[in-house]
């Protein structure tokens, strides 16, 4: 080995072979130490990047990006908690057809993860060239195994989505937003403001078991007298609150669908008619409020059949006698009767009274869907056949308000969706109303004479007044019907008013009824409140008492 000092450099012979390397000077001491101090600032930025990286995946998984914030709604809660409107990323999967390489091999795999799709459909897009979706909002597990396929043709997209975990239990109260994230109806529409501003949710005084219950019976209704639809309205009559608000046929809100058909007009907020008797109990208790009669009033010479502008008004029930009491008038459900009341208590104070209970006006209600009675001019004739409910209209809504502010004692409520710390109500009849009116309506219930025997469920001391109204369509009466039957329970102490409505039921001569007595009846020809409605009101009382009587 031959050393160079000039050169500094050492050579190594190795098989004739060589290479040469630098001395251990000073330079290459202080160059190694630069490039060690790189290293370590290397591997210190790389750990903060990737820290950086993670945690903002993390953010991205669990919140909503500053990006997406004006896509962002509150939630919507029932009154338990349970989530009724929720804002969530999903995500979307679709097709490029210009990436597919193997057509069969992918259509193949689709069909095993999305075995109810329309594959004919499908195959026909993948032969396009235009991107398409395969699945919206997919579910995590179907998510796993697209992704597990491994295939550069199915695209994925994040999205900003409003999902409806009750599906179509509370359509016509929660309503629907559009793509641009505005709220079109229902409470997405009347708190369209506060539901984008406001991280809160919504809190709602509807209950999500109580709503289940009701609408499972109203679907058997359906079973049994073909109706076309139906509603219900179950509410705290001492504040107001809605329990539980359904009408049907409702939809799937998590389907975006464009609703044409008056069928899915929410028969409770927005639905004007002609609901019948039940306008009786009205035309009683403004009767009491006037001081015009008593329940033991006697009214004789009731005749069967009366004229007035060329109309006949007449009984519907032929047997009646010809002199009845007042209660009796209401228990029996004398229309001739009624009129009598009507005719003593005069047209200005009868019109006053129906103003004052909210009969006749717009209600002010937590959702824009709502009707307004129809306008029509006053006259003796007009006078005398709404006393009983007829040529008078107004929402199911409004007749529950009314009959909540004759039965709790006087005191005007405002129906309302929205749970409140502090509920306002005032006075506006003499307590006597509801110290009169309820043990007559109780009889409705509780006696032979009465129309509504089968909602007398043992235990909820069910007290209520039954309609029957041939229904108007395009200005003319036909033999179809709205029968409604308007209950509140206990009688002795007033909490719950529960109203249900059928659209077009049919008798059904093969249904056999039961009395709470046992006793049972073969169905008949008759297409009244008493023999439907009443049936399906006892039926949804007797299956949500329970929970009423623990949670309320």
């Amino acid at each position: 080995m031959k050393k160079n000092h000039r050169t500094n450099l050492i050579l190594e012979d190795y098989d004739s072979e060589f290479s040469y390397k630098k001395s251990k000077s000073n330079l290459n001491i202080s160059f190694n130490r630069v490039a060690f101090i790189f290293f370590i600032f290397f591997i210190i930025f790389l750990i903060f990047s990737l820290k950086a990286v993670y945690f903002g995946t993390i953010q991205k998984k669990n919140k909503i990006s500053h990006t997406a914030e004006s896509d962002y709604r509150a939630s919507i809660i029932d009154s338990s908690g349970n989530i009724l409107a929720k804002t969530v990323i999903t995500t979307n999967i679709g097709v490029n057809p210009n990436l597919v390489i193997d057509k069969k091999r992918l259509l193949i795999n689709l069909k095993l993860i999305f075995p109810n799709k329309d594959f004919n459909i499908i195959k026909k897009k993948m032969d396009g060239k235009k991107f398409f979706y395969v699945e919206k909002q997919i579910q995590q597990e179907k998510l796993e195994e697209i992704l597990l396929l491994g295939d550069k043709s199915i695209i994925t997209e994040e999205k900003i989505s409003r999902i409806y975990p009750q599906e179509s239990l509370f359509s016509h109260i929660i309503g629907q937003i559009d793509d641009n994230n505005n709220g079109i109806s229902g409470i997405e529409k009347y708190y369209d403001y506060e539901l984008k501003k406001n991280n809160e949710p919504i809190e709602l005084t509807v209950d999500t078991a109580v709503q289940y219950l009701i609408k499972q019976e109203l679907l058997k209704s359906k079973d049994i007298f073909n109706n076309i639809g139906s509603a219900a309205l179950l509410m705290n009559l001492n504040n107001g609150e809605i329990l539980s608000l359904i009408s049907l046929p409702d939809f799937n809100l998590n389907k975006r669908e464009n609703l044409i058909d008056l069928n899915y007009t929410n028969k409770i907020t927005k639905g004007v008619y002609e609901l019948g008797s039940v306008f009786k109990t009205l035309t009683l208790a403004a009767g009491f409020e006037n001081n015009i009669v008593e329940p033991e009033s006697e009214f004789e010479g009731l005749k069967k059949k009366i004229y007035c502008a060329g109309n006949i008004i007449s009984e519907y029930d032929e047997k009646l006698p010809s002199k009845l009491t007042t209660e009796q008038i209401l228990v029996r459900s004398s229309n001739i009767g009624s009129v009598r009341i009507a005719q003593k208590i005069g047209l200005e104070k009868y019109k006053k009274f129906l103003e004052k209970i909210g009969i006749l006006n717009k209600i002010e209600f937590d959702i824009e869907e709502v009707g307004q009675p129809h306008n029509f001019r006053w006259g003796k004739c007009k006078l005398a056949t709404s006393s009983f409910g007829h040529g008078i209209t107004t929402t199911p809504i409004q007749l529950a308000k009314a009959y909540s502010i004759i039965s709790n004692g006087g005191y005007e409520i405002n129906p309302t969706l929205i749970k409140k710390k502090n509920y306002g109500k005032k006075k506006i009849l003499k307590s006597e109303v509801s110290n009169k009116i309820n043990p007559i309506l109780r009889k409705v219930v509780s006696t032979k004479e009465g129309t509504a025997s089968f909602a007398n469920i043992s235990g909820y001391e069910v007290a209520g007044k039954t309609g029957t109204a041939d229904k108007v369509k395009n200005g003319v009466y036909t033999k179809d019907k709205i029968n409604t039957f308007v209950s509140i329970f206990p009688s002795s102490n007033p909490k719950f008013l529960l109203l249900v409505l059928l659209d077009e039921p049919k008798s059904n001569k093969e249904y056999v009824y039961t009395l709470s007595t046992g006793q049972k009846y073969k169905g008949n020809w008759r297409n009244t409140a008493g023999w439907t409605t009443v049936l399906i009101s006892g039926q949804i009382i007797k299956s949500i008492g329970p929970i009423l009587a623990t949670k309320y």
